[in-house]
């Protein structure tokens, strides 16, 4: 135990708090820097004060520490800085989830190759006295790097997000029906606005940072006093989900765009439609106003933009040159120039007074705002011989590896196929769909055994025991079920993850089981459910693997890193 835990132990409750809130504050007002930086690099005192008071608390202890002759030196402030930073960077997770203080450290401290940055790593790790994953590389953003900071409250993806002028509040727009207030400097949720009914598209802040418009696909706009969270009057005319709003630069009109295919302009603080703009043959995806306030250019899904004169709603040009959707569109601070994004990989960029095409900018891989649509699966036979693959056809497709020749079709799903499993001695799969069920096949004959229900959305993937008599399927139910594959029967359902579950896989033991869910990674314990470890990443985890020693743990996430993680605390993980 540290001298610093030892002397807290010996202090009442009251005492322990206060020592704990006051100690930082009185080291840097007495200028004694040294015994200040002494503690803020202590894991005692790091653990403890985020466990008794917060993340926020002791992240603005570090706010303290000043570089000068007399307080701290040029390298002391680096570290402190460095720690500051990586403790910032996760503190959306520590707010939740004050366990995982060791790992988070680790994850974004470890390559920093500094005798006292891994004194506290090593402190940090003998700590812990629960199972826990630990990272075997620096597996997150590392301090200082990127983001300075997350915030996390929403339950589905975040569609927008707009910054007030002061830029001390951003709001955010999300699929889960609500658009959240948030404090840039603390990352504190400082309301939630609610009244949509369905995905809030887009938000845009009046230029006095007093009131928001939020754009739904309920097919309404909404505008909100950011102060109280008030709900303001509704702007209601569009037929279809509304995409995207903007307001002008005087604050007194807004412009919206649609599924209808028509933008409309509105009076903000009446919530009066001043007229409609018509045109586009297919969705309005995006709109922006120029800073004159006096034209506006939109964003389609019929291939182009078009140019409009706010006052009169005149249409006064249309761009063309993209051959897909337009899905994003900016204009520049002088009002000359814009640029778009589109499905087809580009960007381009425009001269609004005369519409002409100033140049193409390449070399996305993927439409700029367009989700890439994953592959599905295949499996291979423990023999090598023959391989099965699922389609979005809803069937299963047996092989011959040697030859390529298709052997057989496997029809019954009613939807696409997500998933295969081939069990361990290759003579049944088990199969994973949108229909929400697993099927499991005789792969000899191509014939359906069984059908497993019990989920009440898709089945995203599935993984069979060593022993092959059980078996767990994903789904974004947001849960996990464990199967007996000789009767079919459902054995378990393991809940816990807050969202869909897209990966899962088992350990060669057949003992535990490894999951992800978004952000978060879940070991539990196959034969009874129980949670064992879990690790929270800040992209989302797409797969997952258990290697052969049972304790080496792989994830892949959304941003293409690769995360190597040890399990600690269980046999043979130390």
């Amino acid at each position: 135990m540290g001298k610093f835990k030892e002397r807290l132990g010996k202090m009442s409750p009251q005492k322990r708090l206060y020592a704990l809130e006051t100690l930082p504050g009185h080291l840097a007002e007495s200028v004694q820097g040294e015994r200040l930086h002494q503690l803020l690099t202590d894991f005692d005192f790091i653990e403890a004060k985020l466990d008794a008071i917060g993340v926020q608390a002791l992240i603005e202890d570090y706010d303290l520490a000043r570089v000068s002759d007399v307080l701290l030196s040029e390298g002391q402030g680096k570290m402190l800085k460095l720690i500051q930073g990586g403790i910032r960077k996760s503190a959306h997770v520590l707010d939740s989830d004050k366990t995982q203080l060791v790992e988070h450290l680790w994850g974004r401290l470890l390559d920093f190759e500094v005798p006292q940055i891994q004194g506290i790593l090593e402190q940090a790790r003998q700590s812990k006295d629960s199972v826990w994953l630990r990272p075997l590389r620096g597996n997150l953003e590392r301090a200082n790097e990127g983001a300075l900071r997350t915030l996390a409250g929403h339950s589905d993806s975040v569609r927008a997000v707009a910054i007030a002028p002061d830029g001390k509040t951003a709001i955010s727009a999300s699929r889960d029906q609500t658009l959240k207030i948030w404090d840039t400097e603390s990352g504190r949720e400082l309301r939630t606005l609610t009244g949509h009914t369905d995905f809030v598209n887009a938000v845009a802040i009046a230029p006095d940072g007093k009131t928001a418009i939020s754009a739904s696909w309920d097919n309404t706009l909404k505008i909100w006093d950011t102060e109280s969270g008030t709900e303001l009057p509704n702007l209601t005319g569009h037929t279809s989900g509304v995409n995207a709003v903007a307001i002008a630069p005087d604050g007194k009109t807004a412009i919206s765009g649609s599924w209808d295919n028509t933008l409309k302009i509105w009076d903000t603080e009446s919530g009066t439609e001043l007229r409609t703009l018509t045109g586009h043959t297919e969705s309005v995806n995006a709109v922006a106003i120029a800073p004159d306030g006096k034209t506006a250019i939109s964003a389609s899904s019929d291939n182009t933009l078009k140019i409009w004169d706010t006052e009169s709603g005149t249409e006064l040009r249309t761009l063309t040159g993209h051959t897909e959707s337009v899905n994003v569109v900016a204009i520049a601070p002088d009002g000359k120039t814009a640029i778009s994004g589109s499905s087809d990989n580009t960007l381009k960029i425009w001269d609004t007074d005369s519409g002409t095409e100033l140049r193409t900018l390449t070399g996305h891989t993927y439409g700029v705002l367009e989700v890439p649509i994953a592959a599905l699966a295949v499996a291979i036979a423990p023999d090598g011989k023959t391989a099965i693959s699922t389609s979005r056809d809803e069937t299963l497709k047996i092989w011959d590896t040697k030859t390529g020749t298709e052997l057989r079709t496997l029809t019954g799903h009613t939807e696409s196929v997500n998933a295969v499993a081939i069990a361990p001695d290759g003579k049944t799969a088990i199969s994973a769909s949108h229909d929400r069920t697993l099927k499991i096949w005789d792969i000899e004959t191509g014939s359906e055994l069984k059908t497993l229900t019990g989920h009440s959305n898709s089945v995203y993937k599935v993984a069979i025991a060593p022993d092959g008599k059980t078996a767990i399927s994903a789904s974004d139910d947001k849960t996990l079920k464990i199967w007996d594959t000789e009767t079919g029967t459902e054995l378990l359902t393991l809940t816990g993850h807050i969202n869909s579950v897209n990966a899962v896989a088992i350990a060669p033991d057949g003992k535990t089981t490894i999951s992800t869910s978004d952000y978060a990674l879940k070991i539990r314990d196959l034969l009874s459910g129980k949670e064992v470890a879990s690790f929270s990443g800040e992209y989302r985890f797409v797969c997952c693997a258990i290697a052969p020693d049972g304790v080496t743990v792989v994830a892949g996430d959304d941003s293409g890193r690769v995360h190597f993680l040890r399990l600690e605390g269980v046999s043979g993980g130390g």
